[in-house]
């Protein structure tokens, strides 16, 4: 028990690198002429498809009713998050090291606080996506946006569009859940201070007080 915080915490911390090699989030368009549906993948620093042609499939779809193509290289998010997310990594291991319950609580807050800041950036881009259409579309719907849900189902059209997190997302979760196991099985350490008074009788009394550390 004495070394589970210290395990728990370097786990978590290191279930962030997934995110790298695990999709952390999915967008699956079902429709008659797609009846598999088309899935577009997303990881921390790209996207892909369940095909190499994934995304030329959804460009074109997207450029029917006048959306922006999806173009990985043009998207700054892939290249800033990925920093933080090994940052994160090594300050999770770094309180791993140090061992103090109060670093342990910090680092999930910290890293759910990210992680809030960037399912909002999400509903950003998708709006963008969703909104900013070409008036030269082929397809011109008066009123209509295309924009997918930031989580769950929506019908689009004939399309069926779903948003759900993926693997690589749901194990970064596990790894905030774990830090937070760290921060409650870790114990309170106190350190001792020596205080001296004086008695009713002029003796010099020494009195230990034990404060949090």
């Amino acid at each position: 028990m004495k070394f589970l915080p210290r395990l728990l915490m370097a786990i978590g911390a290191l279930l962030l690198l997934t995110l790298f090699v695990l999709p952390m989030w999915r967008i699956t368009l079902i429709a008659p002429q797609y009846p598999d549906g088309v899935t577009m993948y997303i990881w921390i620093n790209k996207l892909g498809g369940d095909s190499p042609g994934t995304l030329q499939n959804i460009n074109i779809l997207n450029h029917y009713v006048g959306m922006k193509f999806i173009e990985p290289d043009s998207i700054p998010e892939l290249r800033y998050f990925p920093p933080i997310v090994l940052l994160m990594v090594a300050l999770g291991l770094i309180a791993a090291l140090i061992n103090k319950r109060q670093l342990y609580l910090g680092w999930a807050i910290t890293f759910i606080a990210l992680a809030v800041l960037g399912v909002y950036d999400f509903y950003l881009w998708e709006y963008d996506y969703g909104h900013s259409l070409s008036p030269t579309a082929p397809i011109k719907i008066p009123g209509a946006s295309f924009q997918p849900p930031l989580l769950g189902t929506k019908v689009i059209l004939n399309f069926v569009a779903k948003s759900f997190p993926h693997t690589g997302g749901y194990l970064a979760g596990l790894g905030v859940m774990l830090a937070l196991a760290a921060w409650w099985l870790r114990p309170k350490s106190y350190r001792h201070e020596t205080t001296t008074s004086t008695g009713h009788n002029g003796t010099a009394v020494s009195k230990q007080l034990r404060t949090e550390a």
